[in-house]
């Protein structure tokens, strides 16, 4: 399962973006606009990114869905635990407390430690998702039923916003200081951004 993929995205969006930009200029259909665009990422000139929208779909776990959310510049539709069950959970790797900087943690803890810290996850889901179905077979509703679930509940949402919150959330994201299971789904968003959206990419240096 991806951790992201396009929905979709403004048609020509690049295109689109540089035709506004030239809201005061004789020469909007100028088909050369990578100039253009480098010069106004260059001066700071975000406003021209919001003539243009990306839509991305999200898999990840509700601990994490949960960091996405703050984004509030974006709109978002979230795979709703009152309506439909939950049918897994995400599992991941056990990584020490930074002793410096408490919003990180660092990837050299045993391979014993690693193990028990995946089994453990293993009992909590499987008790969890063991209790959640008898509280259904008993008539709970979904809505209730959904509390006795970890944060480590799988979770599916859309992202939707203007390439202008994009390059902001990518920025902020793909930071060491991010969590990395949520800096592993802003890279693969990167990737998609590059893709779909070189011009404006190679502006921000990101190719």
């Amino acid at each position: 399962m991806a951790l992201a993929k396009l929905v979709w995205i403004s048609p020509e969006a690049e295109k689109h973006i540089a035709y506004c930009a030239r809201v005061s200029s004789s020469d909007q259909n100028n088909p050369e606009y990578a100039r253009l665009i480098a010069y106004c990422i260059k001066h700071n000139h975000w406003s021209i990114l919001e003539q243009a929208n990306m839509c991305i779909e999200i898999n990840t776990s509700r601990a994490i869905s949960a960091q996405i959310l703050r984004h509030r510049s974006f709109n978002f539709q979230e795979f709703s635990q009152r309506y439909a069950s939950v049918q897994s959970c995400e599992t991941y790797e056990a990584r020490r407390q930074d002793d410096k900087n408490r919003q990180n943690s660092i990837s050299d803890m045993s391979s014993e430690d690693q193990k028990w810290f995946e089994e453990q996850q293993k009992v909590v889901q499987e008790n969890s998702e063991r209790i959640y179905e008898e509280a259904l077979a008993k008539g709970i509703a979904k809505e209730q039923a959904r509390f006795l679930l970890p944060m480590a509940s799988s979770t599916k949402m859309y992202m939707n916003g203007t390439i202008r919150s994009w390059v902001h959330y990518i920025q902020v994201r793909t930071d060491p200081t991010t969590q990395k299971e949520h800096r592993d789904i802003a890279e693969k968003i990167k990737e998609i951004f590059i893709e779909e959206l070189p011009i404006i990419a190679e502006a921000l240096g990101w190719i």
